[in-house]
């Protein structure tokens, strides 16, 4: 406990402004507005009414390139005050736990936490001691930590396992709203995407108040391979990068389609666990509009989160009584959610820098001059 007192005290500091890394920017900071709906006031996750997120990173001497990336449902005691929640499994070659109970039980009970392959172990440490330490759960004995992860090990010395729990309840407990830090930060300091460098992305949509004015927010941490395509333009292949490139017309080119992509959706829209689940599926058609294809190797999972005030989950009571849509009403959220999660996902390419890692692996940021110059190239017929 005083370990934690501690690591409270450190985020109780104040934050500084986001830095947004020389010549890389958002997709929209380049004239790229994808999609319909307007994005909310940050265009990320923190635009869901009470949602926050929190990082750590930790990039050390030359090997350590890793991270957690925490998200916080809302204010009060997650566990006590339960989430509806869905998960759906694009590609299972991943170790997201916690999935079986929030299948089975149609809710979350904790912050969602997303780190590397080996370290799933302890982001389950942390987040149990985060919420074993909260008020009122003084008397809990089983608790369900949703903890994802991508394989990092290209760039990471994964096999060190550096991060550690207090990692993950440092990464809770300075959760906040506002901005989200974007690119090689978190559980994205190490990931690689279609090749070049991964991360973490985030994006939001807010319906117009004629289809509910709810807000759809997702954060993604990147690191999956394909054809890189970026608002229907194929980017990948003008660029001369993508999976299966060997086959194709190169025999000396390697890159292989394998990886995995986390994918967080929330909304304050009145949805039960079935509906979300419907909307987590659209996430994967979101993956698939930027190229991913849910290789065999990768490990594509949704997880979707309502924080509807009304429909949090009280069980202390001796009924739920939750307010909810109506099927027909789930169209527009299918698209803010598609839109959301290919802009979240090009935000972690494109706010990417170059990284240099474990025994001196060197991955190139996205280079979005010629990304943008692939883009004015006209579209042939064949």
């Amino acid at each position: 406990m005083k370990r934690f007192a501690f690591i409270l005290a450190l985020v109780a500091l104040s934050f500084s402004a986001l830095a947004q890394p020389a010549g890389r920017g958002r997709i929209r900071d380049f004239g790229i507005e994808p999609g319909i709906f307007k994005p909310g006031t940050y265009n990320a996750i923190t635009d869901v009414p009470g949602v926050k997120v929190g990082q750590v990173t930790l990039i050390e001497g030359d090997n350590i390139r890793t991270g957690v990336t925490a998200i916080v449902p809302h204010d009060g005691n997650v566990f006590r005050k339960k989430c509806p929640a869905a998960i759906y499994v694009g590609n299972g070659f991943g170790k997201l736990a916690g999935v079986t109970q929030v299948r089975e039980l149609g809710n979350i009970e904790t912050p969602i936490v997303l780190t590397n392959t080996l370290s799933v172990a302890q982001g389950i440490e942390g987040v149990l001691s985060y919420t074993l330490s909260q008020v009122g759960n003084e008397n809990v004995r089983s608790v369900n930590a949703v903890v994802g992860e991508t394989n990092d090990g290209g760039l990471n010395d994964i096999r060190g396992r550096h991060v550690k729990a207090d990692d993950v309840v440092k990464a809770i407990v300075s959760a906040k709203s506002g901005p989200v830090e974007e690119g090689c930060v978190g559980a994205g300091t190490g990931t690689v995407c279609f090749g070049w460098k991964g991360g973490i992305g985030t994006s939001s949509r807010v319906l117009p108040a004629d289809l509910g004015g709810y807000t759809v927010g997702v954060l993604v941490q990147s690191n999956y391979g394909g054809i890189l395509e970026i608002d229907g333009v194929p980017v990948g292949q003008r660029l001369g990068q993508y999976s299966f490139k060997k086959s194709v017309e190169n025999p000396d080119y390697l890159m292989s389609p394998d990886g995995s992509c986390m994918m967080v959706v929330f909304t304050d829209a009145p949805l039960d666990a079935r509906n979300l689940e419907r909307l987590a599926k659209r996430a994967i058609m979101g993956l698939a509009k930027t190229g991913g294809i849910a290789s065999n190797g990768s490990g594509d999972y949704v997880i979707a989160v309502s924080v509807n005030s009304e429909n949090l989950i009280d069980e202390s009571t001796a009924r739920y009584y939750p307010t909810l849509l109506h099927n027909d009403d789930m169209s527009p959220l299918f698209e803010a959610t598609i839109e959301a999660t290919t802009e979240a996902l090009w935000n972690s390419l494109f706010m990417a820098t170059d990284m240099k890692g474990r025994d001196g692996a060197f991955v190139p940021a996205l280079p979005i001059e010629s990304v943008l110059q692939a883009m004015k190239q006209p579209i042939l017929s064949n």
